[in-house]
C-alpha cells in the first residue's frame, strides 16, 4: 500500500486545516487507517485512527479538536484539525494497517512521507 499525504501548511493559532491521505496499491476498505505526528526533537506520537467499519479512536489531547474520517470510494482518509495550537506543529504521517492495533502501536509497515503542519502563535 502506498500512501501520500497532502493538505499541510502554515496556519495561525485557532485556525483549521484538513489533511488528506490517498492510498493506492491495496484494497483500501480492508485497512485500518491512522494519523501520527512528529514534532522536532520528539518521538512520533499517535493522533487518531479509524477502523474498517468507521470506528474511531483519538489520542486524548486531540479528542474534540481533531476528526478522522475515511472515504472508501475515493481511497482516502482525512484528518480535520480545528482550534489548532502552536504545539500541534509537527510533520503528520498517514499509516495503514490490517488491524487497529497495528495502527495504535505503530507496528504497521505502511507509512506515508508526511506533510508539515506549522501553527503560528
Amino acid at each position: 500500500v502506498q500512501l501520500v499525504e497532502s493538505g499541510g501548511g502554515l496556519v495561525q493559532a485557532g485556525g483549521s486545516l484538513r489533511l488528506s491521505c490517498a492510498a493506492s496499491g491495496g484494497t483500501f476498505s480492508l485497512y485500518a487507517m491512522g494519523w501520527f505526528r512528529q514534532a522536532p526533537g520528539k518521538a512520533r506520537e499517535f493522533v487518531a485512527a479509524i477502523d474498517r467499519g468507521g470506528g474511531t479512536v483519538y489520542a486524548g489531547s486531540m479528542k474534540g479538536r481533531f476528526t478522522i474520517s475515511r472515504d472508501n470510494a475515493k481511497n482516502t482518509v482525512s484528518l480535520e484539525m480545528n482550534s489548532l495550537k502552536p504545539e500541534d506543529t509537527a510533520v503528520y504521517y498517514c499509516a495503514a494497517g490490517l488491524t487497529l492495533s497495528a495502527i495504535r502501536t505503530a507496528t504497521t509497515g505502511y507509512w506515508g512521507q508526511g506533510t508539515q503542519v506549522t501553527v503560528s502563535s
